[in-house]
């Protein structure tokens, strides 16, 4: 019988070994990110992912898109921060993005987009910036801001915000009066994270910082009469805004109008203020709302993340200023 040889043996191993599956990776949008080719592997164990390994499926407003992370990020953050801001301050942006994303794909898609993780109006998760847009906006300085970006998403790659080891809803806001808001004052759901803490933005760093919106008594009346009819808007406009409480970070937590009592998170929205950080004054033939700061008010602020960074904060310090009793990662 004839004896086998060391080569053939190997052949044999080598036919029986499975193999490695690539899965090609979407080409980054932005220049000067380099797409990187994302290898699957079956392990024992869950490894952490990178942002080139994970699609998100995103609805555009006509469709739905699939990206990688690395190609939807960088439109994302130019999309929601001043690419001016300091490179701390875009990374910790970058995360909270990210984070936001992870969210969703653990807990599931929203109603107003079933057969998507996320889409494109900041009015329901984050604006995206498209890079032939960027390009018109930012004139001569595309190239510099686009690397601006892509550092901030390449330098945090697969890191998210932790909450007893799930990733936790990190929403922002542009800036705050002092103070950012608890989640259960503005929404319903009482998170432990998104509580209540010190910003340090001023008027000297924001622009529109303040505001301030002037109505008719006409004006006013069927505004507020509309949503709420049950309302007596009669007699002198001195009289028809009361017992108006603050909370804790400076916003209108409570006030009664015309005998209707609401939140100020309501009266913001029926007014379409810049924040439920106000104050309000009727007399003689009109109503002034002053307004301080501009968003909800909850979780991290960006104006106050960029004087964060101004002063030395690293993006880890941050998110970790901003979110109550996280951890950093990476997302497996």
């Amino acid at each position: 019988m004839k004896r086998p040889t060391l080569a053939g043996l190997l052949m044999t191993v080598l036919l029986f070994l499975p193999p490695l599956i690539f899965a090609p990776a979407t080409a980054a949008v932005y220049p000067g990110r380099t797409a990187e080719k994302p290898t699957t592997v079956q392990t024992e164990t869950s490894a952490p992912r990178r942002d080139a390994d994970v699609v998100v499926r995103v609805w555009d407003g006509e469709r739905v898109v699939e990206r990688t992370l690395a190609d939807y990020l960088p439109g994302v953050v130019s999309g929601e921060m001043p690419a001016t801001f300091e490179p701390a301050a875009l990374a910790a942006q970058a995360v909270a993005e990210r984070t936001y994303i992870y969210y969703y794909l653990h807990k599931g898609p929203k109603s107003a987009h079933p057969d998507a993780d996320v889409c494109t109006d900041p009015g329901c998760c984050s604006a995206w910036l498209d890079p032939e847009e960027a390009r018109k906006r930012w004139g001569d300085r595309f190239e510099e801001y686009s690397a601006r970006i892509n550092s901030a998403v390449a330098d945090t790659d697969g890191q998210i915000i932790l909450y007893d080891g799930a990733p936790i809803m990190a929403v922002f806001h542009s800036s705050s009066a002092g103070a950012t808001a608890a989640s259960g004052q503005v929404w319903a759901a009482d998170l432990p994270y998104l509580r209540s803490v010190a910003s340090p933005e001023t008027g000297d760093s924001v622009p529109n910082y303040y505001s301030v919106t002037t109505f008719s008594l006409s004006d006013f009346r069927a505004i507020f009469l509309a949503r709420h009819p049950e309302a007596d808007l009669s007699g002198g406009a001195e009289g028809w805004i009361t017992d108006v409480v603050y909370d804790e970070s400076g916003r209108v937590e409570r006030l009664t109008v015309g005998g209707v009592t609401l939140s100020g998170v309501e009266m913001r929205s029926i007014f379409s203020l810049r924040s439920a950080c106000f104050n309000v004054t009727a007399e003689g033939e009109s109503v002034t709302f002053r307004v301080t700061g501009y968003g909800h008010g909850v979780g991290m602020s960006q104006y106050g993340a960029n004087e964060l960074a101004r002063q030395g904060k690293t993006w880890q310090e941050i998110l970790q200023w901003y979110y109550t009793g996280v951890t950093i990662g990476p997302a497996s």
